[in-house]
């Protein structure tokens, strides 16, 4: 929890990792590739305040006490999703997969959630899989990487028709939260796969479920939104929007901002801190502190950035899609019921 002038915000940080990326778990023959993707995500760490850099041996592998300090000590995170993130092409246990995130159940309990991920160029295998490994974790949630290496394939759609199997078991299953990684690309991961342009096929051909645009497809941002605006099923993940450009770039941080809260809406949109490449500490202080910049007219045509806005974004709108019970002190005051058509012109008479 945050406190802030007489305000508690409910943290929940709905996307981070527990990542090995350190030489020892590197693929014979693909330390190239396993070596620039690290250094890739570590030059984005520099994106934020100075002093929160990290020595890149420390970056390929921090330890669970590094990450219960830096998240739920300092950090302010009431609750965590922890995204699932294989990379076996590179990274010989994973870059950082279920068991190795679910490693940390037995310390944090119900303070995280373990979300799975699938691939469909696994085929029947792969539904085996999402299957066990919903069994094995109750998963609620499930993150795809649509720009992954696997074979000689260097990326797949949601529109492919090998991934409908996969969306139609997760709708079987109950998971109902698809997180995509669409934004910045990663070395060397091609960047017209993370385009967002399947997400709307998707989101239209499976209504009940949740597709979690994770960065907002940055640099896609006005794409992104106008097909978020028309599909209620499309949320943003805020994830490298907040890491990446608050501190860096503010100004163009407002304008992102406005953009979702105008087009997306405050009730859509979920704090990620993208946690190793970003600590959430001043992520969640800089959330709470932020507002336009003052006296520039250009930023008066967005939505206002309020207190109950924030508490949304920071906790509230990531516990409803993923069932999570809020106390009742950090929740929002419940709104009137709206009285139907019917009720309202019966009262007019």
């Amino acid at each position: 929890m945050y406190s802030k002038d007489g305000e508690d915000y409910y943290v929940l940080d709905s996307h981070l990792h527990f990542w090995d990326a350190s030489p020892a778990n590197w693929v014979k023959g693909q330390e190239n590739y396993a070596k620039g993707w690290i250094e890739c995500f570590h030059a984005y760490q520099s994106l934020g305040p100075e002093e929160t850099h990290w020595p890149i041996e420390h970056f390929m592998k921090y330890s669970e006490e590094d990450l219960v300090k830096d998240v739920y000590v300092d950090g302010y995170v009431d609750k965590a999703i922890f995204q699932s993130t294989y990379l076996r092409e590179w990274y010989t246990e994973g870059f950082n997969d279920i068991t190795k995130n679910a490693s940390l159940l037995e310390q944090l309990g119900d303070r995280m959630i373990v979300n799975g991920r699938f691939d469909p160029r696994d085929g029947e295998a792969g539904l085996r899989q999402l299957e066990e490994d919903h069994a094995r974790y109750g998963l609620k949630g499930v993150k795809l990487y649509t720009a992954e290496w696997k074979d000689g394939s260097r990326g797949w759609t949601l529109k492919d028709p090998e991934a409908q199997p996969f969306l139609e078991k997760c709708m079987e299953l109950g998971i109902k939260n698809v997180h995509v990684h669409k934004g910045p690309t990663i070395w060397p991961l091609d960047k017209d796969a993370f385009d967002v342009k399947d997400i709307d096929f998707a989101a239209t051909s499976f209504p009940e479920l949740n597709f979690v645009v994770e960065h907002v497809g940055l640099p896609r941002i006005d794409d992104f939104c106008y097909m978020a605006t028309q599909e209620p099923n499309v949320y943003a993940g805020l994830s490298v929007v907040t890491g990446a450009l608050m501190h860096a770039r503010p100004r163009f941080f407002a304008k992102v901002m406005g953009e979702l809260l105008f087009w997306v809406g405050e009730d859509k949109m979920l704090f990620g801190s993208d946690y190793g490449i970003w600590e959430p500490k001043w992520q969640v202080e800089g959330l709470v502190a932020w507002d336009y910049p003052e006296g520039d007219a250009a930023y008066d045509e967005y939505p206002r950035w309020t207190t109950a806005s924030k508490k949304k974004v920071l906790g509230l709108n990531a516990a409803k899609l993923y069932g999570v019970e809020v106390p009742a002190a950090l929740r929002l005051p419940a709104e009137p019921a709206a009285q139907d058509a019917a009720q309202l012109v019966e009262s007019a008479v």
